[in-house]
């Protein structure tokens, strides 16, 4: 089965444009979004015209500050302190990476929890170590839909996560602890990789390698969900962190690069800036 997350995030954007519309008619107006791009990373500007575009498709009001690479973290903190202030912004989004002279955990702490729809704030963070309600990281939060989607009863599986960053590999494990999968986080300085590979009934890739997990590190019968986007080598072609045409002959469930986990993170980002908008409203 090749789970595919293009289709999974259409049906939940309609849904989402839905019940947009309905909180239009409740409180008089669209959630909205505020995404800041420092720079012109190619890579960067990819993601954030996607993001506008996935708003847009939904319903959600949106805007993108763009600000050159020069901007000091004196004035992008201010801009911050603003846009938290402003009661018509519901979600602020600063796009990583940014300029090395700029200290990211600085602007990414500067950012009011209730607006943080990336869930990057250490108050959103320790929430969700917690067990507490909080806003959910949206690669990790789209991950466990997925697996949803493929009919995967996480109780009970082994699981395994290949990579520890704190955006994906961490968050993504302990969500699936709160799923009660059974999890090793594993990655470069694990001994014996292929070997803690091969035991899990669920696979999380997310190590920024392309093609590193042969299919000779797959469990026959796993679900492998992929998680990298890399430049294969070989064509130029987009291609994730396993190799996927051989994984997918060994692997009972496998998400494709593109189309598989990407979708998913930017549709999570938009059920993000809708719950924090209802939050809000609520809060009001």
């Amino acid at each position: 089965m090749i789970i595919k997350g293009k289709d999974l995030s259409a049906s939940i954007k309609e849904a989402l444009k839905v019940r947009v519309e309905v909180l239009k008619n409740q409180y008089g107006r669209t959630p909205n979004l505020v995404v800041v791009l420092v720079g012109d990373d190619p890579g960067s500007v990819s993601y954030v015209t996607g993001k506008a575009k996935a708003a847009t498709e939904v319903g959600i009001a949106n805007n993108t500050i763009r600000l050159e690479d020069t901007i000091s973290e004196a004035e992008l903190l201010a801009l911050v302190d603003k846009l938290n202030n402003d009661d018509a912004v519901d979600g602020i989004l600063v796009q990583l990476p940014l300029p090395k002279h700029i200290n990211e955990n600085k602007v990414i702490a500067a950012i009011s929890p209730e607006k943080d729809v990336d869930a990057f704030h250490p108050m959103n963070v320790a929430k969700l170590w917690l067990k507490q309600p909080c806003m959910l990281p949206c690669t990790p939060k789209g991950i466990i839909k997925l697996l949803h989607f493929a009919g995967v009863d996480i109780a009970g599986k082994e699981a395994v996560v290949i990579g520890r960053s704190n955006i994906v590999g961490q968050p993504v494990a302990k969500l699936l602890l709160d799923a009660n999968a059974t999890v090793t986080v594993a990655h470069s300085k694990t001994k014996n990789l292929a070997e803690v590979a091969r035991r899990a009934d669920i696979l999380v890739v997310a190590i920024g390698r392309e093609r590193f997990v042969t299919a000779d590190m797959i469990k026959p019968g796993a679900v492998v969900i992929d998680v990298g986007v890399n430049r294969d080598t070989r064509n130029g072609k987009l291609c994730g962190d396993v190799d996927f045409e051989e994984a997918q002959k060994v692997a009972a469930a496998i998400t494709p690069v593109p189309g598989g986990v990407g979708p998913m993170t930017i549709t999570c980002l938009m059920e993000n800036t809708v719950e924090a908008f209802v939050n809000r409203m609520n809060k009001q």
